[in-house]
């Protein structure tokens, strides 16, 4: 695994940001290892629901776990309001980094992940595959 460090500057949409930078260093499989820092908006999917929900004002993004795989992110995040209230869910696209993001990227040149349609759950997963030595 190598490790990649990265800080996101203001105004990035933090999963664009995040795929584009594993994409750019040549790979298709990665795990967000840690992740802290704070948006000014964020597109959160809660748990059984089928929309996003949007947040705005001076959100902290007290943590962020998720795989990155070559046809998307599944990221999953902890915030709290400015008031102290903490919520979680699914971040999708539209989570803008109001001050910074600290993030720190495990990459997996040995693996390539993507996403498919799972018949069971309806949803697309993540499939792992393993490169062989030769590239095959």
């Amino acid at each position: 695994m190598l490790m990649l460090p990265l800080r996101l500057m203001p105004g990035q949409d933090l999963r664009r940001a995040l795929e584009e930078t594993v994409q750019t260093h040549g790979h298709s499989a990665a795990f967000v290892l840690s992740a802290i820092g704070s948006l000014s908006e964020a597109q959160v999917r809660f748990a059984g629901a089928a929309n996003t929900t949007v947040l705005t004002g001076k959100l902290e993004l007290l943590s962020l776990s998720g795989s990155i795989a070559a046809t998307g992110a599944h990221l999953h995040g902890a915030l709290a309001t400015d008031d102290g209230t903490v919520l979680g869910g699914h971040l999708a696209y539209g989570c803008l980094v109001r001050t910074t993001a600290e993030v720190l990227l495990g990459l997996l040149p040995d693996w390539h992940f993507t996403r498919e349609t799972d018949a069971a759950t309806g949803y697309p997963e993540l499939v792992v595959q393993h490169k062989s030595p030769t590239g095959d």
